[in-house]
């Protein structure tokens, strides 16, 4: 029997039809994986002498698909990591220090065999490719971007291409992306507020009017395409975010989807990118989500597939 650790947010507050870590916790315990879940706020090394110990504060848990007792827990305890067989990273960005700490600490004692817990995604790999930053190692299928906090260089792009869409660089669900018109003049003051409350860069990209037929989310396993969701946006707004109201629909993977995952997916296989979800708008990529991709309980359920069985059966493969 393996054991699980999990690294994610309140379980108690999934959304049970939607949340794809919930989907994979599913799937671990019908095969008779035994669970145990903690916050990343509990996660400990503690370095003396010639010993380490990494730990995380959490409890033992059995999940089922009943609304409003979704989750059994037992009771709270420490644990050392390496004592697992597999650990999912799975807590919500944002991508800042405190996960960036998650991920040098969980590098540690990442790998297989003996005090070793395999990690997914790998932390290393997580680490060093933020995911808009990632997906501009392939800028032959991106649309136009740039990545600057340079507001000369900003308003340089706009008038090279006319209508543009701005957004935080490590930011996530939708929040605070902006479409900027030629003619907009909030440009100046919108740059000043998401410069003053960071002192992070900004991604811009150029407007690509497909978005209104909606973003597609293409979930890839060990570097292979399983399958996607089209993610549609509600009326009045450019976000097809799911967090933010936008509308899953089922989709087949185009000849062009196929052409992307064919490109970078060995550099996902080669990094321990297990579970990756990337976003299509029309014919480009524009991110790689390698952090806590989500889309799996939509995918199961326009295709009458298991994709979690498939990412534990990609794991077990690899570990054995």
């Amino acid at each position: 029997m393996l054991k699980i650790a999990v690294q994610m947010d309140p379980l108690e507050s999934v959304n049970i039809n939607g949340d794809s870590t919930f989907a994979l916790m599913l799937e671990a315990q019908a095969r008779g994986y035994e669970l145990f879940v903690y916050s990343v706020d509990t996660l400990s090394l503690k370095s003396h002498a010639n010993t380490k110990k990494i730990t995380a504060r959490g409890r033992n848990v059995k999940v089922q698909r009943v609304q409003g007792n979704h989750a059994e827990f037992g009771e709270e305890k420490t644990v050392e990591l390496k004592d697992f067989d597999v650990l999912l990273m799975r807590q919500d960005p944002p991508f800042d220090m405190g996960y960036i700490t998650a991920t040098h600490i969980l590098e540690q004692i990442h790998g297989v065999g003996k005090d070793k817990v395999f990690v997914v995604n790998n932390p290393a790999s997580v680490r060093n490719a933020p995911e808009k930053i990632f997906a501009t190692l392939w800028p032959e299928i991106m649309p136009p971007t740039l990545i600057t906090r340079d507001v000369q260089a900003i308003r340089e792009f706009r008038a090279e291409y006319k209508d543009i869409i701005i957004k935080p660089l490590y930011g996530n669900g939708g929040i605070g992306v902006f479409r900027i018109r030629e003619d907009d003049e909030n440009l100046n003051s919108l740059l000043e507020m998401q410069f003053a409350a960071s002192r992070e860069p900004l991604m811009i990209q150029r407007y690509e009017p497909a978005v209104r037929l909606g973003d597609k989310r293409v979930i890839l396993v060990n570097g292979e395409p399983i399958g996607a969701i089209n993610r549609v946006p509600q009326k009045g707004d450019l976000r097809s975010n799911m967090h933010v109201g936008g509308v899953a629909q089922k989709v087949e993977l185009t000849p062009r989807d196929k052409e992307i995952c064919k490109i970078i997916g060995p550099a996902l296989k080669e990094q321990g990118l297990f579970f990756v979800g990337i976003d299509v708008l029309g014919d480009y990529l524009t991110e790689i989500n390698v952090t806590s991709p989500t889309g799996l309980q939509e995918l199961d359920r326009f295709n009458q597939m298991n994709s979690a069985g498939i990412i534990w059966d990609s794991i077990l493969s690899y570990i054995k």
